[in-house]
């Protein structure tokens, strides 16, 4: 569905050549939600900006559809950029226009008869929720209820690809959850290819399949969301995870552990239905191991949802090597802390 070929984009600074993005190589499949997540100034933004041109890369390619974007006259990119719908951080609606109005706005500009406007609007508010809004001006709305009108005028001209510029980088966590669980409907729903780019790695794993990180520049590591959390590579995507893992909190906790001489401590990870499943007590009672939880959480990566313990093991050398392979022949990940 997208994919960028060895972007990269330079602006030029009092006569000086600054790199944004050095050789961008992506692929976003059909109908999937792809994050891209990095810290202000890696550029996230002139990325996503990439994929509809309104930010020319200096140099690669931007297929999206099987279209080379990169290669066509302005007339016929202003065609495929109907194809693609953006939302923004701070919903750029249009002040003086109701709810109703600012999603007919592209469709005005499209020169769509008003009978089928008045039907798409009449579509869109009830999609996301603002039935009882639709007369009201920008000033008058939270900002949930503003985000949720920038989404329907993205989707007004039936796109086949939505991008979302830190969409709900403005908005409280309340808030932020029902945005999510939009998108996530509509992706559902129809079908829809979703960039979605963010500082927020617990926007990452509530909504994403696949994410890359950016770090100057560059994509340094990439991958299915369960994939990329619970084994990450890079410098960049341990910090990430830190915000949703505490992983401050669990070294100081290691090291009060350790200090009291308790060497035995292990981080297990359970994936999928094992997250619910008593793995760690029957395969402790087989082995005659015993083992205190230091810390453990159950939350979910989109739909699969996963466990991660922290545990102090307590037993001989050898029940405490048997407890390792049994749990990791029931498929729970172990690592050694």
């Amino acid at each position: 569905m997208i994919r960028l070929e060895h972007v990269s984009k330079q602006f030029t600074v009092k006569g000086a050549a600054v790199p944004a993005l050095t050789d961008i190589n992506l692929a976003v499949e059909p109908g999937e939600i792809f994050g891209i997540i990095g810290h202000s100034g890696a550029g996230k933004s002139t990325l996503i900006r990439c994929i509809n041109l309104l930010e020319r890369p200096t140099e690669g390619r931007v297929l999206v559809g099987g279209t080379d974007l990169t290669s066509l006259p302005e007339r016929e990119l202003q065609a495929s950029r109907r194809k693609i719908g953006m939302i923004f951080q701070h919903f750029n609606l249009l002040s003086s226009a109701t709810v109703a109005d600012n999603i007919a706005f592209p469709l005005r500009l499209a020169k769509r008869p008003k009978e089928e406007i008045d039907r798409r609007v009449s579509e869109l508010v009830q999609l996301v929720g603002l039935e009882e809004q639709r007369n009201k001006y920008p000033a008058q709305l939270s900002g949930g209820q503003k985000q949720r009108v920038g989404i329907a005028r993205a989707l007004a001209a039936d796109p086949q690809v939505l991008l979302c510029d830190e969409a709900t980088s403005a908005l409280d966590p309340q808030t932020t959850a029902s945005i999510l669980a939009l998108l996530k409907d509509i992706n559902r729903r129809f079908g829809l290819t979703i960039v979605l780019i963010t500082h927020e790695m617990h926007v990452i794993r509530q909504v994403c399949d696949r994410l890359a990180v950016i770090q100057a520049g560059r994509i340094v590591e990439s991958g299915p969301v369960l994939d990329v959390f619970l084994r990450p590579q890079h410098p960049t995507t341990r910090e990430f995870i830190e915000q949703v893992e505490e992983s401050a909190e669990l070294r100081d906790t290691l090291e009060r552990e350790k200090a009291a001489g308790k060497r035995n401590i292990i981080r297990l990870t359970f994936v999928g239905e094992k997250t619910y499943e008593p793995v760690l007590f029957e395969t402790m009672r087989e082995t005659g191991t015993s083992f205190a939880i230091l810390q453990g959480t159950i939350s979910r990566m989109k739909d699969t949802p996963y466990g991660q313990l922290v545990v102090n093991l307590d037993g001989t050398p050898a029940q405490i090597k048997e407890t390792a392979r049994l749990l990791q022949s029931r498929g729970v990940e172990v690592e050694t802390l």
